[in-house]
């Protein structure tokens, strides 16, 4: 079947579209446990980067599964597979010459690798939300690890399932000691010279 797969060389490339937006592309991957704080970060951040002019879109979990992956499982195989065609969205996106967020747990190392091979080295900042899980816990409004603690929801990341933490993410942050404009300004600094 591939080798009947012949891809189009158009007319506008990504270079054109960063020089019309007048910033580069890039991806900023926020990794963590459930109710971390990594979708509260990522919409902040998304509203500082809109109000200086750069063209955003956050892609995230929820919102995702409900469309995209709505076929999909919390088996780890579907996790996997979840985590790459958001890489290949993203992937899309970049070529678009947007900024793109994605916040998801993303609990398995070697998937969020995969998505750094999809989407190029350069155009990738990962960002774990490094929140205890006590104080996820703490803080579920979704009532998600109760439900897991009770068995009512199988693999799920922190209780009954596992979640491998980055070795050496870009930022780092403890929403027990950074709040979410500390955060916000810590990635901004970041990716400042990148976009």
């Amino acid at each position: 079947m591939e080798k009947n797969i012949v891809p189009h060389n158009f007319s506008i490339a990504q270079p054109q579209r960063s020089d019309l937006k007048k910033h580069n592309p890039l991806l900023i991957w926020f990794t963590g446990l459930s109710g971390s704080g990594k979708s509260t970060i990522a919409n902040t951040l998304e509203k500082a980067l809109f109000e200086k002019g750069v063209h955003t879109y956050l892609l995230d979990g929820d919102n995702v599964r409900k469309g995209l992956n709505s076929n999909l499982s919390f088996s780890p195989e579907d996790r996997t597979e979840n985590i790459r065609r958001i890489a290949e969205v993203a992937n899309l996106m970049i070529d678009a010459g947007l900024v793109v967020l994605a916040s998801f747990v993303s609990p398995y190392r070697d998937d969020r690798e995969n998505v750094k091979r999809i989407v190029g080295y350069e155009n990738f900042v990962e960002v774990f939300v490094n929140t205890p899980i006590e104080e996820c816990e703490r803080r579920d409004v979704k009532g998600l690890y109760e439900k897991a603690r009770t068995g009512e929801i199988k693999n799920f990341t922190g209780v009954n399932a596992p979640y491998e933490t980055p070795m050496a993410p870009d930022v780092e942050i403890n929403t027990i000691v950074i709040s979410v404009e500390e955060a916000v300004a810590m990635i901004m600094k970041f990716i400042a010279k990148k976009i």
